[in-house]
């Protein structure tokens, strides 16, 4: 029955209100990096780096969960650039993820390139740094993200937030330092320091007067936010006299796991409590490389920084004891006893049934130097040294970011042949199999995984012994996964599997192959982007979701569904970003296809075909209507008031989204065998921009969203007084 004028117009009102009032837990938050040259003093000597706003590390963003981050990069270097937002899942936003020529082509010297994403589902510590060449050395930051303001922490709130980054410093340009060592085919030169909060510490020469200090309260607790930023080395991370508890790992809640050492991988986050309940003194914090490699020179100095009370007399601070380098049996006691909080409030249990098995070696192999009759290079057996997974080694594109390639269907700048498993199997962990000739050597390759959409992957990580056996981390671009188990020697199926914790295991994006051993990890494919899997020493395996397939090859192929798909997004993303869309006007698909697209959409989209249920047939032309749910990040209900054509219902399900009732022409074809695939969504299909070429070789990016001139772009210390 339809609804009177004045009904319309008090349930339109009732639902603007409920809109309004969500939409102030969410919020526009805008920053812009000036990345340039820097000299700063280090280790007796100036030194010229590349570095954020004039700062080392660079500036420390804060967001809230289902906040929209939008960040302007001024590339003023002379090397091409990419900022990476380590950990961010990008929902529907892979353009934004930043590794180039895997997502988008590098910034070029003298332009500038603005990311725009929401971070959705996640808390915590995350970082964002440089993806091309070693810049993210010093290119790098923190990205804090808080609850929303009517959240709390699932622990009790700390007196104060700390970021502690710790990185590594080198006494040289680092790009030349990686290009040397990628012209030798040997190692590149160890670093000359590490740091903490960019500052090497007063046991270095040249140090002492800038270490960094922490001034703690007696009796408060402290929220330490540890992200490992380092290029190449594990970390161990120690506090004089006082025990640390862990409340969470890479932006995922665990179980209260209370030490006095943690472990950090590059890349990897650890939340740490730290409570003041020592003698009003002053004391070391301090970092050292864990290295289980055997043989292999590396910097072996610790950093220092001073955690002094406040009252205290001046004194020399006390040394934490920190593990021996190799100490294998600390680091693995720290990784293996976190589990995960499953009352946290983006607590997703493991899946439980394996659509794809993949069991892949990690390790490093030697490629051939170069023609025959060059000279040889300064590699073991006089090869080159490149680290690879099931013996291919990762060669990124040029031309053409594989994101576009993937979305485009241009042939010639990957393969989709990245094997499941080893080509061939030999004892994987056995040190005699070191520089055995017959398995050492390996190729350079742009090889992918397809993924079909939604399918849960499992993946054995296997550490080997060519060369040498360490421990290896791993990053999942777009993902977190969670580490089912761990252990060392080669992975047995029979006997290992029953070791895995199906019932509150750790969630993360970056993990620490035990060395000489392997992990076992397990993940849903539910992002529709291209995405990398990272080893250290730059071996990559990139995995993509095969979008559009298994019985679906007709969906959202139809360039009206495909252009109608893409002015609703744009209808809501103005509604997300406290715009009003222009009346709408009673041709409804005439107003959709006038707007003018979009890079990405920060929401998921649902599109139900009741018809379908009825026996339709695909392509046949339909009159009738069919709703478009809208699922927004922040799970609330979000209502767009709109003529008759557009209705808005509060009711759609789930409930809390909203839907508008639009008049497509043509119905997608349809599949029995998996009908949460017959709709023409952005949870499917991610949406193809319109590229403009700013990178090398005329490399296409994708548009860029203007900066909101609505808005000033607030500074670090506006933010925190605002906050």
């Amino acid at each position: 029955m339809a609804m009177a004028p004045l009904q319309v117009f008090l349930f339109a009102c009732a639902i603007a209100l409920l809109a309004s009032s969500s939409m102030v837990s969410a919020e526009v938050i805008e920053h812009s990096f000036q990345v340039q040259n820097l000299t700063i003093n280090r280790l007796c000597r100036r030194q010229v780096i590349n570095a954020v706003n004039g700062s080392l590390p660079g500036p420390t963003l804060h967001v809230r969960e289902g906040d929209t981050l939008v960040v302007h990069v001024f590339n003023k270097l002379p090397y091409d650039l990419t900022i990476h937002w380590h950990g961010v899942f990008q929902l529907l936003s892979g353009w934004a993820d930043g590794p180039e020529f895997a997502t988008q082509c590098g910034i070029r010297p003298g332009s500038s390139y603005t990311y725009r994403f929401n971070i959705t589902g996640q808390e915590g510590t995350l970082w964002w740094h440089a993806h091309v060449s070693w810049l993210r050395a010093t290119v790098h930051g923190a990205l804090i993200i808080r609850p929303k303001r009517q959240r709390s922490y699932p622990f009790p709130k700390p007196y104060r937030e700390v970021p502690i980054l710790l990185g590594e410093w080198w006494n040289a340009n680092v790009v030349d330092v990686e290009n040397e060592g990628l012209a030798s085919g040997a190692t590149p030169n160890n670093s000359n320091a590490y740091t903490i909060n960019g500052q090497p510490g007063d046991v270095y020469p040249c140090s002492s007067n800038k270490t960094y200090k922490l001034k703690v309260k007696q009796g408060k607790t402290y929220l330490l936010r540890i992200i490992n930023a380092a290029l190449n080395n594990q970390l161990f991370f120690k506090i004089a006299n006082h025990n640390m508890k862990v409340v969470s790992v890479d932006a995922a809640y665990t179980n209260p796991y209370i030490t006095d050492v943690v472990v950090v991988a590059p890349g990897q986050t650890t939340d740490v409590l730290l409570t003041a309940n020592q003698a009003p003194a002053a004391y070391y914090m301090a970092a050292k490389p864990y290295v289980s490699v055997v043989g292999v020179p590396f910097d072996n100095t610790t950093t220092t920084g001073v955690i002094v009370y406040e009252g205290s007399k001046p004194s020399t601070p006390k040394m934490p004891i920190l593990p021996a380098f190799n100490d294998t049996t600390t680091a693995h006691k720290f990784f293996t006893n976190l589990t995960g909080l499953v009352t946290g409030p983006f607590w997703i249990p493991p899946p439980r049934q394996v659509d794809e098995h993949m069991f892949v070696t990690v390790g490093l192999g030697l490629i051939a130097c170069g023609e025959a009759g060059n000279a040889t290079c300064a590699g073991p057996n006089g090869q080159r040294l490149a680290a690879s997974m099931n013996n291919a080694s990762f060669q990124l594109p040029t031309k053409m970011s594989m994101l576009e390639a993937f979305f485009n269907n241009v042939p010639g700048i990957y393969t989709t042949d990245f094997p499941d498993q080893p080509s061939l199997k030999f004892d994987y962990t056995n040190p005699n199999n070191s520089f055995n000739p017959a398995i050492i050597m390996t190729t350079k390759s742009t090889k992918v995984k397809k993924l079909k959409f939604n399918a849960t992957v499992e993946i054995v990580m296997q550490n080997t012994a060519l060369i040498g056996v360490e421990n290896h981390p791993i990053h999942l671009h777009g993902f977190n996964f969670h580490v089912l188990a761990q252990g060392f020697g080669n992975y047995n199926p029979t006997i290992d599997s029953k070791k895995f914790n199906l019932v509150n295991p750790q969630e993360r994006n970056t993990i620490a192959v035990p060395v000489g051993g392997w992990a076992v990890v397990r993940f849903r494919a539910n992002n529709p982007v291209t995405e990398e899997v990272m080893a250290n020493k730059n071996t990559k395996l990139v995995v993509t979701n095969q979008i559009g397939s298994s019985g679906n090859e007709n969906v959202g192929d139809n360039e009206e569904i495909r252009k109608l798909r893409w002015q609703i997004i744009e209808m809501h993303r103005a509604w997300a970003n406290g715009l009003l869309p222009p009346p709408v006007p009673t041709n409804n698909l005439e107003y959709l296809s006038s707007l003018p697209p979009v890079s990405h959409a920060q929401f998921s989209i649902f599109v139900d075909m009741p018809q379908h249920a009825s026996g339709s047939t695909p392509g046949q032309q339909y009159p009738t209507t069919s709703k478009v749910h809208f699922l927004t990040p922040q799970s609330k209900t979000t209502i767009y008031s709109a003529p008759a054509v557009v209705h808005a219902f509060a009711a759609a399900p789930p409930l809390e989204a909203p839907t508008f009732d639009v008049h497509p022409q043509v119905v997608p074809a349809y599949s029995t065998k998996d009908p949460a695939l017959n709709i023409f969504s952005d949870q499917h299909y991610a949406l193809e921009p319109t590229f403009k070429s700013t990178g090398p070789y005329d490399c296409p990016q994708p548009p860029e969203f203007p900066p909101n001139t609505k808005k000033s772009v607030m500074t670090e210390e506006q933010e925190k007084i605002t906050r």
